[in-house]
C-alpha cells in the first residue's frame, strides 16, 4: 500500500488504541481524513489482512442502525507499526507530530 498522508493519519489513529474496535466515523474524526478517502483505505486494509471487520450487535446499537467496526489484526499491527516508523524518518510527514530523529 502506498504511504500517503491519509494512510499515516489513519495508522496513527488506529495505533493510538490498537486493541479496540474502531468505527469509521470516529476514525475520520480522530485522523482528520474525510470519508471519501478513509473508506477506500479501510477496504485496502481489509483486503491486505491488516484489519478484520464486523457489525455491532442490535443490543449495542439500541435504536439506531448497527455500526460497522474495524479491528487490527496482528499483521496489521506489525505493518502499521513499520509504516509509522518509516514515516517518522520521512520529511514529507514532519507536520503530523510523529516525532523525528535529529
Amino acid at each position: 500500500m502506498r504511504t500517503t498522508h491519509a494512510l499515516v493519519q489513519v495508522a496513527m489513529a488506529m495505533m493510538a488504541d490498537p486493541d479496540e474496535r474502531h468505527w469509521g466515523y470516529s476514525l475520520g474524526k480522530d485522523s482528520g481524513v474525510r470519508s471519501g478517502v478513509l473508506y477506500p483505505i479501510l477496504r485496502r486494509m481489509l483486503d491486505d489482512g491488516w484489519v478484520d471487520d464486523g457489525w455491532e450487535s442490535a443490543e449495542e446499537a439500541r435504536k439506531r442502525p448497527p455500526r460497522r467496526y474495524y479491528v487490527l489484526t496482528e499483521k496489521g499491527r506489525e505493518e502499521l507499526g513499520r509504516l509509522l516508523q518509516t514515516a517518522r524518518n520521512d520529511p514529507r510527514f514532519r507536520g503530523l507530530g510523529l516525532g523525528f530523529a535529529q
